[in-house]
């Protein structure tokens, strides 16, 4: 392995110089942490993470190394490293496991992205917690790392909002899975389960598919602009609005897709699909400080008087006060601050959560959700 040099300069003129791994380049986005102690796999390809350098808290990462997708699947969540750039304390260079085929080098250096280790990730965080989310430039190279061109092109970089990244995530055309053991398959014609589920792909983790999949449904999966008339010709019993990347309101066609089909379908909506719900339905989103990412985030069941420890990768949340007139009710709320968890419609069959309920990486508090949703059909 090539020792490389490597520095992330954030918007504020904060430099942070260590050791570069994976790809050699530079690359920029928002940059953001997430609190998870293990799931490296999963969280680096959650695609909800496009457009983002990616600071982990937990000081080790890749000490177990990286599986082969093609025999455990289920350890990632896409096809691919979602984040623009990867930012930890240490990356494990000698990695044990049964199941390791490369180190967390290598799995960078293969989807050409870059990382840095030997820095502080603390400071880094409590910064974005004091601060907020900013823009960040990240370079790895063998040569000279030009520093003020690094910071420049950090503040320089447009706003993570004006960019559309759902387009980049969401699936390009519809595929077929089927129950049971969610393989792949080539038509409608294909399927044999019991129920049928579209999913609207934003940016979908792979995990909310299987969940759905392993309780005896068949899984479309379309993409983010498909025609409402299109979803409702594959004989769906329920649709799902997926995770997904960017700013919700840029998202107009899955709005619009809600909005038709409300009344139609029942619907279980989930992270990005959360928010587009209520904003669909006439609510406002607002952009939170820092996010919620990870899987440690406790989460308030306002019905059952009971609380979850969920797996979350968002940051934006719904406006409580401007939900009248929406039908909906809060359902759960975040009990580090307070923000909108969950949500039922009074009159249509919908229900959201902001948070993961197919957890993977975290806890499975929630999974629960998916059978209590399925009984109710």
């Amino acid at each position: 392995m090539t020792r490389l040099k490597a520095a992330l300069a954030l918007a504020d003129g904060s430099v942070y110089e260590g050791t570069g791994f994976g790809s050699q380049k530079r690359a920029s986005g928002e940059l953001v942490f997430d609190t998870t102690m293990s799931g490296y796999e999963e969280t680096l390809t959650d695609p909800s993470f496009i457009g983002q350098i990616l600071t982990m808290t937990y000081p080790l990462v890749g000490n177990y190394g990286v599986a082969d997708p093609k025999e455990h699947p289920e350890r990632f969540e896409s096809d691919r490293i979602q984040p623009f750039g990867f930012v930890v304390r240490e990356a494990c260079e000698f990695p044990s496991h049964r199941h390791s085929r490369m180190t967390i080098h290598d799995f960078l250096e293969q989807n050409d992205v870059p990382g840095i280790q030997d820095v502080d990730t603390r400071e880094i965080t409590i910064k974005i917690r004091d601060q907020g989310v900013m823009n960040a430039a990240l370079e790895t190279s063998t040569g000279r790392i030009d520093i003020d061109d690094l910071v420049t092109e950090a503040r320089e970089r447009p706003d993570y909002s004006e960019f559309d990244y759902i387009q980049l995530a969401s699936t390009k055309k519809p595929r077929f899975f089927r129950s049971g053991d969610c393989r792949e398959v080539g038509s409608p014609r294909d399927l044999e389960g019991k129920r049928r589920c579209v999913i609207l792909d934003c940016g979908m983790k792979r995990s909310i598919a299987t969940r759905v999949a392993e309780r005896g449904t068949d899984v479309v999966i379309a993409p983010y602009d498909s025609d409402p008339e299109v979803l409702l010709g594959y004989g769906p019993d329920f649709l799902m609005v997926s995770n997904g990347p960017g700013d919700p309101e840029r998202a107009k066609e899955p709005q619009e897709t809600i909005r038709k089909l409300a009344g139609e379908l029942p619907m279980m909506n989930i992270c990005m699909g959360h928010q587009l719900t209520a904003l669909a339905l006439g609510a406002r989103h607002y952009k939170l400080k820092f996010g919620h990412r990870g899987g440690n985030q406790p989460v308030k069941d306002l019905v059952r008087d009971k609380v979850y420890i969920t797996t979350q990768n968002h940051g934006f949340a719904i406006e409580p006060d401007s939900l009248e007139n929406t039908g909906l009710r809060v359902t759960m709320t975040n009990l580090n601050d307070g923000s909108i968890e969950g949500l039922v419609h009074e009159d249509h069959r919908i229900m959201t959560t902001q948070f993961h309920p197919e957890a993977t990486p975290g806890p499975l508090d929630a999974n629960f959700l998916f059978d209590e949703f399925l009984a109710s059909l």
